[in-house]
Order: C-alpha cells, then sequence, then structure tokens
C-alpha cells in the first residue's frame, strides 16, 4: 500500500497545475494557427497598399506657391487655398517665426478644439513653451504670450471685448485656419465677424482647401477691410493621394473603388447582401 506521503501529495498537486497550463497552450497555439490563416491578398489588394511606407528623408525645399504667400504677406492680406497635405500651415509658421523674432505678436485659430490642442503642441516643439499660449473653452493657458492659438470663437469674443473697453487686440497677424466655414450654416457668422471686426492694421491669412469661389472671396474681404488681399493657389491634386478600403470581417480588405474609378463589384455585392 502506498502512504500518502507530503512527496507524493506535492507530485500530485504539481501534476493538477500542469493541466490547465497545458490546455491554454494549446490554446494560444490555436488561436496563433488562425491567425496565420489569412486569406492571402488579391492584385487589387497589393496595388492599394503598393507604395505605403516611411518616404525617404530629403531636405526640405518650400513650392513656389508657399514663396509666393510669404511675400504677398509683407504688404497685403493672403488666402490660400491648396489641398490638403499640400503645405499650407508652413507658410503660417514661417511668417509667425519672423514676427516673433522681430519682438511682434500673432493669432492662430481654428474650428476644433482638438485642433487646436494639436496645433498648441505643434507651436510648442516649433518656438518653445513660453512664446505660446492656448484659449479655447475649455484651456488658458500663458495668455500673455506672444502666439495665442485659439478657437475662431474666442478669438471673436477678444474683438468684442476690445470694442467695448476701447482697448486693441494685441497681434500683428491672425491666421484663419480651415476659412471655408465662413459657408457654414450655423457658425459661418463667427468668421464673417471675425473678418470684419479685425483692424486692417493687422494682417490675415485665411487658409483652406475647398473655397471653390477663392476671388471672389477676396474682392469681399477687400471691400469689407479696405485691404487689398491676394489669391495663392497651391498644387491641384493632394501631393498625398487618398486611398479607400473596406476592412471585412474575415480580414480580407479591399479597395473600396477599382481602376476606373467606380464602386468595386465586390463590395456592391456585399451592400446588395445586406439589403435582402
Amino acid at each position: 500500500m502506498r502512504r500518502n506521503t507530503p512527496k507524493n501529495s506535492d507530485k500530485r498537486r504539481s501534476r493538477g497545475r500542469r493541466g490547465p497550463e497545458k490546455s491554454a497552450g494549446k490554446r494560444d497555439q490555436e488561436a496563433n494557427e488562425r491567425a496565420k490563416r489569412v486569406v492571402p491578398a488579391s492584385r487589387d489588394t497589393k496595388r492599394l497598399l503598393e507604395g505605403i511606407g516611411t518616404p525617404r528623408k530629403t531636405p526640405f525645399k518650400p513650392d513656389p506657391f508657399q514663396l509666393e504667400a510669404l511675400a504677398a504677406l509683407e504688404y497685403e492680406d493672403v488666402l490660400v487655398t491648396a489641398p490638403t497635405g499640400s503645405g499650407k500651415t508652413w507658410i503660417a509658421l514661417e511668417e509667425i517665426r519672423r514676427l516673433l523674432d522681430s519682438g511682434r505678436r500673432a493669432w492662430y485659430t481654428s474650428p476644433l478644439k482638438a485642433l487646436t490642442n494639436s496645433k498648441y503642441q505643434e507651436f510648442i516643439d516649433q518656438f518653445g513653451a513660453g512664446k505660446v499660449g492656448i484659449l479655447t473653452g475649455d484651456r488658458k493657458e500663458n495668455s500673455d504670450a506672444p502666439l495665442i492659438v485659439g478657437t475662431t470663437e474666442i478669438y471673436r469674443n477678444q474683438l468684442f471685448d476690445s470694442l467695448r473697453g476701447g482697448s486693441e487686440v494685441t497681434a500683428d497677424l491672425v491666421v484663419l485656419d480651415e476659412a471655408h466655414y465662413l459657408a457654414d450654416e450655423d457658425r459661418g457668422h463667427v468668421w464673417e465677424e471675425a473678418i470684419i471686426l479685425t483692424p486692417p492694421r493687422i494682417r490675415l491669412l485665411l487658409l483652406s482647401a475647398t473655397i471653390g469661389n477663392a476671388h471672389e472671396f477676396a474682392l469681399w474681404l477687400e471691400e469689407i477691410r479696405g485691404v487689398r488681399c491676394g489669391v495663392i493657389t497651391g498644387p491641384m491634386k493632394r501631393p498625398v493621394p487618398l486611398r479607400s478600403a473596406v476592412l471585412l470581417p474575415d480580414k480580407r480588405l479591399l479597395p473600396l473603388l477599382n481602376e476606373s474609378g467606380r464602386l468595386n463589384p465586390e463590395v456592391l455585392a456585399l451592400t446588395a447582401d445586406e439589403r435582402r
């Protein structure tokens, strides 16, 4: 008869513990095998992903439209229309840099708090935390800084406050990012009021990717402010083209459009199945 010695008990407990560990390992192995059974990429998917990656580092060289905009800002308001990703913000950065270096001040406005927060961090990286402040409905930091980043509503409110108090907004340049919000049904009046109330001595730099009637807009600005407004147009196409795709539950990635620019027939078939 085998005695239930402490040594034998330890062995039984050890064997009991190893059971779940083995089953857990088997589950992990099965999961890994399932993950490997991915449907191979189709020719369309390979074409969709072709060329995506980290670009090779090259020295930065401004585009002609960027240099033209900077030159025009020396003596007039400027409206820059260029596709997203073509470098409109670089124009603002370089003009702000020039102003800060000469002891002057600037405002950078955007329509969204998230975009404002992003630009705030970007400008801190460029100019240092001591030179940049932020004003939104939620944040007020370093409000006496020579460069203020804020929502357009806050800038408009400062203009109203200066009118009521008989003071002036301390800025030499105001950048109105996403200037096409002027046409927004609900918020467009904010941009209109900001433009009308900005003193003519303050230079305006307006940035947009979607203003279709840029020259008409510039003529309206000239009439309202009594300051000439130049229109600078960037490249017609996006420097970084958009690629649209649909990720399916079986981990397949389908291009949304085919080579002719029409909806992918396979995606169209899937939407038809959903309607049945």
